[in-house]
């Protein structure tokens, strides 16, 4: 985890070229009292409108660019180009970019977020997958932006809820198998409920699409309660931020 003065947030382990900035802020670092305890970025979980603006001027420290392209987040697979939209206006999952110094963005607390990058450094996505987003496509829609091929591109899996924790039903589990049989491989049996293994389930995804270089996938936001915000295991809680951008 890299620090930036007094905010931390998680960097990806992957060979992305060096213009290529991105990573998941931490819940530390922040002014948000409890239970949103401290950098929560969200405007829109009621915290208070005045501590969220200062954690997102905090968020500068990490060295952005610009001003982030906040999106309406639906669990849609809605992409949207992030130069052309105005922040916070533009009901979408997903972001992308081909131009310098534009932040995509996406907030969670327990969804997975995807972040994607070209070999080139030329291009780069960030994706909110919830199970819905991410049994509907918003992978493929956001990997379909790209002009590489797709054994080209390189994709972080972000801290999301992990296999241990995440409970479904059975039309969670069915949206999955009825698309790809394969997806059986995700779920397994816990007291009459499926946990979900949603980072199996991205990699299906990507890997079925083309995609081979994938990277993370073993932070769990329900287990750990110092670095990370969870819808699950709180209710009311804050948001992190995943971002991406061309230096």
């Amino acid at each position: 985890m890299a620090r930036s003065d007094s905010l931390s947030w998680l960097q990806p382990d992957w060979p992305a070229p060096e213009n290529i900035k991105a990573g998941t802020t931490l819940r530390t670092g922040g002014v948000s009292q409890p239970p949103y305890d401290s950098l929560n970025l969200g405007d829109h979980v009621g915290d208070d409108p005045t501590a969220v603006t200062e954690n997102r001027q905090r968020l500068f420290q990490l060295g952005l660019p610009s001003e982030p392209i906040w999106l309406k987040q639906v669990h849609s697979k809605q992409v949207v180009d992030a130069p052309t939209t105005q922040p916070g206006e533009i009901e979408a999952d997903g972001s992308y970019t081909s131009v310098t110094g534009i932040v995509c963005a996406v907030m969670t607390a327990d969804c997975l977020p995807v972040l994607i990058c070209n070999q080139q450094g030329t291009q780069v996505a960030a994706v909110h997958a919830g199970w819905r987003g991410l049994a509907d496509g918003i992978i493929e829609t956001a990997i379909d932006k790209f002009n590489d091929e797709k054994s080209d591109l390189l994709v972080w899996l972000g801290p999301a809820i992990g296999p241990n924790a995440y409970e479904v039903g059975d039309d969670v589990r069915d949206a999955f198998v009825n698309h790809d049989p394969h997806a059986e491989s995700a779920f397994i049996v816990s007291n009459n409920k499926w946990l979900m293994d949603i980072y199996t389930l991205a990699r299906q995804r990507l890997t079925t699409s083309g995609v081979n270089h994938i990277y993370s996938g073993e932070h769990c936001t329900y287990n750990n309660k110092t670095h990370f915000y969870s819808y699950r295991r709180d209710g009311i809680t804050g948001r992190m931020a995943s971002l991406i951008w061309i230096e």
